[in-house]
């Protein structure tokens, strides 16, 4: 199955784009359009597509989704010294059923991970995370998943398919490929302490808004660990997103949620990003233009730490606790710290890839300290259980 159910970019997209400036993204991005047709993906990194349904919000407020006014602020940026090359590939349109749209963006998903390019959806309701999650499916990994966002997004068992209950989806439904699910963002009065119990039940990682807020830097190993990451724009405050359909008092602020999203860029892991739950208008617009942006720019980069090919750039730490010793390696590069998680006896690993698991430098003071690491802790009971 090819992309000939991909919608081109709108003409009236392409106009505005024809008068854009040469040093603009629009006029350095391959595009999808009626007149060209489809483009060649081989030397392509970065793949943008939009999803324009939203049956999953389940909302009376629910807008129509397009895309015009985002493309059209993002194209009108100008670009870092960036190297990598970039597609619009347009949009996927609402199936009959909801169900056709998801396998729609599994099927996208599967497709472009498979060919080394990381597809980035732009789209409806959050529910199509799943979507994305599922494009993983005969892949042969398991998915470390970050979903930046003011709620988890669990749900009844029983209950239908949402914006809201998707992650439940993920957790309970075969083939069970989800490794890790991590909340940054989360405010604890959207989350009945139910949820939130389980979080800990499961071993799932979950960052207050508030906490992330005073230390931004916390959330960075997060993301290096992830495979998969969205944002639901709703965890922005309106004050910074212009959203007042939805008006949210609290969230990250612009520059948050942008670095957020670089951090996302900048994994060497990460292989697939979405942004949904927009409102369909011009002030959300400029912001989420700008957060591609730092995420394409996080993408160029990338500094290929992960997994490691060698480890002739980093310094190694032995960490003495009462009972055993904690193995830690920092990048001479970038900074930026791991906890040798074989080192540390962890069981039946499941994953190689958990070999090497990302932490902070506050993790290695905790050590020095002869306490735990928590990331390290949960780590354990996850392939032990």
């Amino acid at each position: 199955m090819g992309f000939e159910f991909l919608q081109p970019v709108n003409d009236n997209v392409l106009a505005f784009r024809e008068e854009l400036s040469v040093q603009t993204l629009g006029k350095k991005i391959i595009v999808h359009s009626a007149e060209e047709g489809f483009p060649e993906l081989e030397d392509v990194k970065i793949a943008f597509i939009g999803v324009l349904d939203n049956r999953g919000q389940l909302d009376e407020q629910r807008q129509h989704v397009h895309l015009n006014y985002i493309r059209k602020e993002f194209y009108g940026l100008y670009p870092g010294n960036w190297h990598v090359n970039m597609a619009d590939l347009g949009d996927i349109q609402p199936g009959e059923a909801i169900s056709d749209t998801y396998y729609l963006v599994k099927t996208v998903t599967e497709q472009l991970v498979k060919q080394g390019v990381i597809p980035v959806f732009i789209g409806g309701a959050q529910d199509l995370a799943y979507a994305v999650y599922r494009g993983y499916d005969k892949l042969e990994q398991m998915v470390n998943y970050v979903n930046v966002d003011a709620r988890f997004d669990f749900g009844k068992e029983d209950e239908s398919m949402s914006a809201r209950s998707f992650v439940t989806r993920m957790v309970i439904e075969e083939p069970h490929n989800l490794f890790n699910y991590s909340n940054v963002g989360y405010q604890t009065y959207f989350n009945p302490q139910e949820e939130i119990d389980l979080i800990e039940k499961l071993y799932f990682d979950a960052y207050r808004l508030g906490e992330v807020c005073k230390d931004i830097t916390l959330a960075e190993p997060v993301f290096r660990d992830a495979d998969f990451v969205s944002i639901d724009m709703s965890v922005v405050k309106s004050g910074d997103s212009g959203n007042i359909v939805k008006f949210m008092p609290n969230g990250f602020d612009g520059k948050e949620i942008c670095i957020l999203a670089r951090y996302s860029g900048i994994s060497d892991k990460v292989s697939s990003f979405g942004i949904f739950n927009h409102s369909d208008t011009r002030q959300e617009s400029v912001l989420i233009a700008q957060v591609l942006w730092y995420f394409v720019e996080g993408v160029n980069f990338r500094s290929g730490e992960f997994p490691f090919g060698t480890r002739e750039n980093y310094t190694k730490y032995i960490v003495a606790l009462d009972e055993e010793e904690i193995v830690f390696f920092k990048s001479d590069v970038t900074d930026r710290w791991w906890i040798d998680v074989f080192s540390n006896k962890i069981g039946n690993n499941k994953v190689k890839t958990t070999a090497l698991l990302p932490c902070s430098y506050q993790d290695y003071l905790t050590a020095c300290n002869n306490e735990y690491p928590e990331r390290l802790w949960k780590a354990q009971r996850k392939n032990i259980i």
